[in-house]
């Protein structure tokens, strides 16, 4: 007797729960075949078997696919992730032995099957052993927007699609950088994911959709929803701000100097964008410029900001920080959510200070500033070299332009006579061509001509060059603006660790305790 040919498997996406939202498809499959295996939860009821009921045949052969527990507690000896792997091994040799007897398999899952579905635990075990296709279904998430009446996404921006299962802290981070969101998984998650929404500064934006396209349909505004009354099927959006902008006409204009009493209250946000490019932003940051209504700052740094509709951009020379603060200032009293863009971090020689003194005087008193945190160049420059700025260091600029260089040295002079390794900002530019020079012989006085001394230019940049070089062969020639300097202590240590790689430069933690100062 001959063994028949293998069946054939199917991952069939039912939709979001509507049965008129089945695919033309997935009822051709559903119709020819002969083995229909659906999930449900203890009580044995299945969503998925109730959107596709009226496409269900007395001779079909059904295969309830029960799970062992959902949110309750096993006593597996390997916890719920043991119970859940020998559930989904054992239900995968049920549906191998429908389909090594020849017989087609339809695995039904509500909205796609390989977006959060079920049916991927099977499709894992089962799909290179045998004929496999997916039918794709409409997603939940694209139900919601629908029912919303309201767009996710548009033109350039990012939709990031979240399970409410990730810790609150995580789900901060990812709503603040991100333009739209869906969060999936409520239920039991709604409060640590309404947490998050606040704190990432969404929460006013967001909607809650609840059941989408089913029975019991539910939406609204997120932030009056009743935690107690939500779903594991709900989930929560942050629509497209985009889309939100009106399309007739400019935007509103800016109220007059006169009516900033009256107009709705604004900020200031300092935003470091680090040393480059995205990679160097963080979540908190991209957030606050996805949401500024205004960009403020140097031309070179509004360059890494991507541009976004309904923003206006305010670029200005870099030797205008005073007025570049106060102009900011201005347009928060009259309403506006600005942020200042500042490269770095925005409190290390930047612009958070500039901001700060300006809204200390008596006009801005009253303007919310906040000052969000960079990933800062002497940081970027150490990671880059290994860690040069292990142990105790400085941070001095050797620009002489705000302070005399008399200052500049005596504090040279003192962190060198404490054997700090020094982090040395602005240390050349084609108008200053001296200082790297002074800098380099007033250390050697108290440090040896041996000591390590990293030239990271351009660290994150298209132009990025990282090298090491001995301090008694600093040259200032190889110095301009877009370098930042590292001087080692009488500790740290340059080792090329393979013949053909770069010196990697450490300082180490622990100090001898019998050196002394200066070593």
């Amino acid at each position: 007797m001959s063994t028949p040919a293998p069946g054939r498997l199917y991952g069939v996406g039912l939709g979001p729960g509507d049965p008129d939202l089945m695919t033309l498809r997935a009822v051709q499959v559903i119709d020819e075949a002969d083995v229909v295996a659906y999930h449900s939860a203890r009580h044995g009821r299945s969503i998925a078997r109730s959107i596709a009921a009226a496409h269900l045949r007395p001779d079909h052969v059904e295969e309830a696919l029960v799970y062992p527990v959902t949110t309750g507690t096993t006593d597996h000896p390997g916890g719920y992730q043991g119970a859940m792997d020998d559930f989904y091994a054992a239900c995968a040799e049920r549906l191998a032995a429908h389909l090594d007897a020849g017989r087609t398999v339809a695995v039904i899952s509500e909205g796609d099957p390989l977006f959060y579905g079920s049916y991927m635990h099977m499709h894992k075990r089962l799909a290179h052993r045998y004929p496999t296709e997916v039918i794709p279904g409409v997603t939940s998430v694209s139900a919601a927007s629908a029912r919303l009446g309201t767009p996710l996404v548009e033109g350039e921006e990012v939709l990031t699609i979240l399970p409410g299962t990730l810790p609150e802290e995580e789900l901060t981070a990812r709503l603040a950088a991100t333009d739209s969101a869906v969060v999936m998984k409520l239920g039991r998650t709604f409060p640590a994911v309404r947490g998050a929404l606040e704190a990432s500064g969404r929460l006013t934006e967001a909607r809650y959709v609840e059941r989408a396209t089913m029975e019991g349909e539910r939406t609204g505004h997120l932030a009056g929803t009743d935690p107690d009354s939500v779903p594991y099927f709900a989930v929560a959006v942050v629509p497209s701000r985009v889309a939100a902008l009106p399309v007739d006409g400019p935007a509103a204009a800016l109220p007059a100097e006169e009516d900033a009493a009256t107009a709705p209250a604004g900020e200031v946000v300092v935003v470091g964008t680090g040393p480059a490019g995205p990679l160097w932003l963080t979540p908190e940051s991209r957030g606050a410029l996805a949401a500024a209504q205004d960009l403020v700052g140097y031309t070179t740094y509004l360059d890494r900001v991507p541009h976004r509709p309904g923003q206006t951009r305010h670029g200005s020379d870099n030797k205008v920080e005073a007025e570049r603060a106060e102009f900011a200032l201005d347009l928060a009293r009259r309403g506006r959510r600005v942020a200042v863009v500042s490269g770095g971090d925005p409190g290390v020689f930047a612009m958070a200070t500039a901001v700060l003194e300006a809204a200390a005087e008596g006009p801005y008193r009253d303007v919310p500033v906040r000052v969000l945190p960079g990933v800062t160049a002497a940081n970027a420059a150490a990671a880059r070299a290994g860690a040069p700025l292990g142990h105790d260091y400085a941070v001095i600029s050797l620009s002489d332009r705000l302070k005399p260089w008399e200052v500049i040295a005596e504090r040279l002079t003192a962190a060198a006579r404490a054997d700090l390794a020094l982090a040395l900002y602005n240390p050349g530019s084609r108008s200053r061509t001296w200082q790297v020079g002074k800098a380099r012989d007033l250390l050697l006085e108290h440090r040896g001509p041996d000591t390590p001394v990293v030239l990271a230019r351009d660290v994150g940049g298209s132009g990025e060059r990282v090298r090491t070089v001995r301090l008694a062969d600093l040259d200032p020639a190889e110095v301009d603006m877009r370098t930042l300097l590292i001087i080692g202590s009488s500790q740290t240590r340059a080792v090329r660790r393979t013949p053909d790689a770069p010196e990697t430069v450490w300082t180490p933690r622990r100090y001898p305790q019998d050196t002394a100062a200066g070593g």
